[in-house]
């Protein structure tokens, strides 16, 4: 069994956000040792040696029960026009910010971090000129972050194709063609972190909606692929509880089997869920991914 688990931070923003306890929490009541380090979490924004404190309080922890940040991404919160703002003072704000999120993956140990390729404006996506102009400079910056994050050691970087134009790869022609020309020149991969619940759900080509079709299309260009109970709706980063595993498209025998198809056995799977500040949805988020756990256990590695 070389498919492995994994959760992505976004769960616990503003919920459980020390080091000493996140840790313990994942390992010994959720079930997983693999984390993917969200921003909300450590951000790059942080002085710098409150940053280094962090790190070094990540690493103790997870050294003490076993975990490890295989990765880390940009999450809910950071989900910003970044390299693709109009403003290029903004755009070099977000190249030094990933820059330094390239440094804290490294210091963590992770093998690669990564975010949208870049969010366009209204104006920007209509007009065919400037949407150019804007991935050309986009593409650049991703460039720059690559040749950093060889130098600190990271096996790549990753984008995440979304669901509408103006975030790029919405649907598989889309992410294939803007793939091709984001590693155009790249000193080091720039792979892809693939969403199974994302695509745009305008498209006449089905296989745009289809979870499995995601899964077997970028097998082998996702080394991480974000998985939550999909729906028609496309409502939200659901969990897999019996709630939502009702009504849901994903089963892991069958989402298994298409990344096989698409040529790959070694993926990292990873829980990309969020929870409203709601109750009783608030209070039971380590309950939902427990469950999450279970419903996946015989198909993958929790180790």
């Amino acid at each position: 069994m070389t498919f492995s688990l994994g959760i992505n931070t976004n769960a616990f923003v503003n919920r459980i956000v020390e080091p000493e306890g996140l840790v313990p929490v994942v390992v010994e009541e959720v079930g997983l040792k693999r984390i993917q380090l969200t921003p909300e979490i450590l951000s790059p924004d942080w002085p710098a040696p409150v940053i280094a404190d962090h790190v070094r309080r990540w690493n103790r922890a997870c050294e003490r029960y076993g975990a490890r940040i295989t990765t880390t991404f940009t999450g809910n919160y950071t989900r910003l026009n970044s390299l693709c703002h109009p403003d290029p003072d903004v755009r070099a704000h977000w190249r030094a910010w990933l820059e330094r999120l390239i440094d804290i993956a490294a210091d963590l140990g992770a093998a690669a971090t990564g975010s949208q390729l870049g969010i366009l404006t209204y104006r920007d996506d209509r007009d065919p000129v400037r949407r150019a102009a804007r991935f050309a400079e986009a593409r650049d910056h991703w460039h720059g972050l690559a040749a950093h994050a060889k130098a600190r050691g990271l096996k790549c970087l990753m984008w995440e194709p979304m669901s509408v134009s103006r975030e790029f790869g919405e649907t598989i022609e889309a992410c294939r063609r803007d793939h091709a020309a984001l590693n155009e020149g790249s000193p080091l991969p720039i792979l892809i972190n693939v969403d199974i619940d994302h695509g745009d759900v305008t498209s006449p080509n089905p296989a745009d909606t289809d979870p499995y079709a995601w899964a077997r299309e970028f097998a082998t260009l996702s080394p991480v692929v974000h998985i939550k109970q999909s729906s028609m709706d496309k409502g939200g980063h659901r969990p897999f509880t019996a709630e939502y595993n009702e009504k849901g498209r994903v089963i892991p025998e069958k989402l298994i089997a298409a990344l096989r198809e698409g040529g790959s056995d070694e993926n990292e799977l990873v829980f990309e869920f969020t929870f409203r500040e709601r109750e009783p949805t608030d209070g039971h988020v380590v309950e939902a991914l427990k469950e999450s756990v279970d419903f996946w256990r015989g198909w993958v590695s929790l180790g």
